[in-house]
């Protein structure tokens, strides 16, 4: 008999580990499961909304951080490796590790956590693409010893399962407290002072409709016992013309009346308060715990260039740090691209510098480091030859 032939290994997609799972329950999950808390991603979503500031903030953070490439002593794996993170497939037809870093990333300033997977073909042989895997989707649960996180679905306790190829996840998390798994928002302790500013804003716009849109107050004085027999349907006869004055928006109209009447404008000896000082305060607040310079953010306050330098070595030391955090990510990525294609290969993650001024920086240094070294090389030639 004939043997049967054997199927060719399929090479369609494997199934999304962290896919919606339709299993949610109102109730917090119990044991050692730790949801992520949907109100509070709500909130911060709401308050990149709600404050521009904020969000431009956090899309200047991310552009800032800047692009990267792959350096192994093989030439020809770091050319692949390079081709591949440029050109791999991502969710919603979008190409290259620099767009998924963006989602990435903002995912992880503005909740503190971030989630992504690496979805390999239907063989086996080639990652297919990467995924942002929305933080509703999926839990997070310590693995037996304590120490290693490790990515769930969510849902109930009873329905919450463990998933099988955490090699092919990974899970960034910004500033955790001790003894807990979700990491802290870059906006938390926004909620509060963005609270007071939207209210103020608030104010200036009804303040301003109500300007735009002028309330009077008529006001009819009887002034003999005549007219106050007759005030309740004189006062009547001049709402009613008053009405029909106010009405007619398309033409000038005039109002004219018999007696002390009197038309005032409601609020018009009322003074609005001044919002530039309790503005300027609560941005100030805002821009600290963002570490942005103001003037990154189109605010015009007054300040010197050291000031502004030193502001921006701040903003580079902050960038450093985000930068640290997406190495983990990004040698997870790598490290399953070599295993797949059989290569065993050291490589380094090289960023590029994050602006012109540290390229100037970097120029003046090694300047200043040729100078030393020139003048200590002259200074040991004249010591040799006294001694000589």
């Amino acid at each position: 008999m004939k043997k049967k032939k054997k199927k060719k290994e399929n090479d369609s997609l494997t199934v999304l580990q962290t896919a919606s799972r339709e299993n949610f329950h109102p109730f917090l999950d119990i044991g050692r499961y730790i949801p992520l808390m949907d109100g509070e991603y709500q909130l911060y979503s709401a308050l990149r909304e709600a404050v521009p500031i904020i969000d431009a903030a956090l899309d200047k953070i991310v552009r800032l951080v800047g692009d990267f490439s792959i350096q192994c002593k093989n030439q020809r794996v770091s050319d692949e490796l390079n081709y591949f993170l440029k050109n791999v497939r991502l969710g919603g037809g979008n190409y290259g590790i620099d767009s998924f870093f963006t989602v990435y990333l903002n995912q992880l300033l503005t909740y503190g956590t971030a989630v992504g997977e690496i979805v390999l073909s239907g063989n086996g042989k080639e990652i297919y693409s990467l995924v942002n895997v929305p933080l509703k989707n999926i839990d997070l649960t310590y693995d037996d010893n304590l120490i290693d996180v490790l990515v769930c679905t969510s849902g109930f306790d009873k329905d919450k399962k463990i998933l099988p190829y955490q090699n092919l996840l990974f899970v960034s998390t910004l500033n955790p407290e001790p003894g807990k798994l979700k990491g802290t928002s870059l906006l938390k302790g926004l909620p509060f002072v963005s609270g007071i500013l939207l209210k103020i804003f608030n104010t200036i716009g009804v303040n301003w409709e109500r300007v735009g849109n002028v309330r009077f107050a008529v006001t009819y004085k009887p002034s003999s016992d005549g007219d106050r027999a007759m005030s309740r349907q004189r006062a009547v006869q001049i709402a009613d013309e008053w009405s029909k004055v106010m009405r007619d928006t398309q033409r000038v109209s005039d109002f004219v009346s018999v007696g002390d009447v009197s038309v005032k404008v409601i609020g018009a000896d009322n003074q609005i308060l001044d919002s530039n000082v309790p503005v300027r305060q609560i941005l100030e607040q805002i821009v600290a715990k963002l570490s942005i310079p103001p003037f990154l953010l189109g605010l015009s306050w007054s300040t010197t260039e050291r000031m502004s330098s030193q502001q921006a070595d701040i903003l580079t030391s902050e960038l450093e740090y985000y930068r640290r955090i997406l190495n983990g990510v990004i040698t997870k990525i790598c490290d399953v691209w070599l295993q797949i294609h059989g290569v065993s290969q050291k490589y380094e993650i090289v960023w590029n510098n994050i602006n012109l001024q540290d390229e100037v920086e970097l120029a003046h240094a090694r300047l200043y480091n040729s100078q030393a070294n020139k003048i200590e090389k002259e200074l040991n030639e004249l010591n040799e030859q006294k001694s000589n």
